[in-house]
């Protein structure tokens, strides 16, 4: 297959792709599609912590020129908000989608046609944001995608609060990465996000996608068109562990791909704490470009 193709068609093909609905279904109904482990049944409507039954809600879509370059290009990226959460960072600036859940309710053949709609619009990709809690839904409507003519890559696009055994579903299935990681500090993730085990959870995650994508690749345009861009939103204090979470991607990746992002104002819930009640010091953001530089990762800007 030439670059271009992305790798789900063949799964498509073979047969494996409709495999993988099923599998991915068969854990809706004890639900483990997650870290949570709710273990509620979504197929007959029952919610736990993600606040999502079998349909799933949808906020916006649209072909988003405000990504990095590589995801964006020239066309946009075919952006689909998918409503509420498996986290619930108190500094989330679209906390009324993912705290909320403000949007619409989609069946998966309706998402597929989403999907074909912004294929249509000229997007370079698909960018599922927020998708962790919803993979069982979003296969099935790949699914249906594909028997129509999708042929374009797949972005998975998360907060890396993700399980292990739904990541291998989507191998060979999603061709772009884009986990943000938040902090590497199991108690800023339970006061701050409401999660256990984030960093654990995270290290692992960020592993099996380069596992199955390797690092960025681009085209003679610069669009990326498979592997691992990582996302690091930086806080205020040093709450988001930055040092430690690039070590951590050197480690694994000498020159990975990375976006230290800047953009931190103070959200949603951000004001009853008062370390988090304020913009970031810019001289520390540029030390971390610096750090990051020298130990060989590659900077991407939006």
């Amino acid at each position: 297959m030439t670059k271009s193709v992305p790798s789900y068609i063949r799964l498509y093909e073979e047969g494996k792709l409709k495999d993988r609905v099923e599998k991915a279904y068969d854990m809706l109904k004890e639900c483990t599609v997650c870290p949570h482990n709710c273990r509620v049944n979504r197929v007959k409507g029952e919610k736990g912590f993600c606040k999502t039954g079998e349909k799933i809600k949808i906020a916006s879509f649209f072909p988003h020129r405000g990504e990095e370059f590589p995801i964006r290009g020239y066309r946009g990226s075919g952006t689909i908000f998918i409503s509420y959460c498996n986290m619930r960072c108190v500094y989330c600036q679209n906390y009324d989608i993912s705290q909320e859940g403000d949007g619409e309710e989609y069946s998966p053949e309706e998402i597929a046609g989403i999907m074909l709609y912004l294929q249509e619009e000229g997007c370079h990709n698909i960018n599922w944001v927020t998708p962790s809690h919803v993979v069982p839904q979003l296969l099935k409507a790949l699914y249906v995608a594909v028997g129509k003519g999708l042929k374009i890559p797949i972005v998975y696009n998360t907060s890396s609060y993700d399980s292990i055994e739904t990541l291998k579903l989507l191998d060979g299935v999603v061709d772009i990465y884009l986990p943000d990681i938040k902090y590497f500090s199991n108690s800023y993730g339970r006061k701050y996000s409401k999660v256990k085990n984030y960093p654990e959870i995270t290290k692992k995650t960020i592993k099996e996608m380069f596992r199955q994508v390797g690092n960025l690749k681009t085209d003679e345009n610069g669009i990326a068109y498979k592997g691992v861009l990582i996302r690091h939103l930086v806080l205020p204090e040093n709450l988001s562990t930055s040092r430690e979470v690039i070590d951590f991607i050197s480690s694994i990746c000498p020159d990975a791909h990375i976006n230290i992002m800047s953009q931190y104002r103070p959200y949603y819930k951000a004001y009853m704490f008062r370390e988090l009640n304020r913009s970031i010091d810019m001289q520390e953001y540029y030390f971390l470009i610096n750090y990051a530089k020298r130990k060989g990762l590659k900077v991407v800007t939006d």
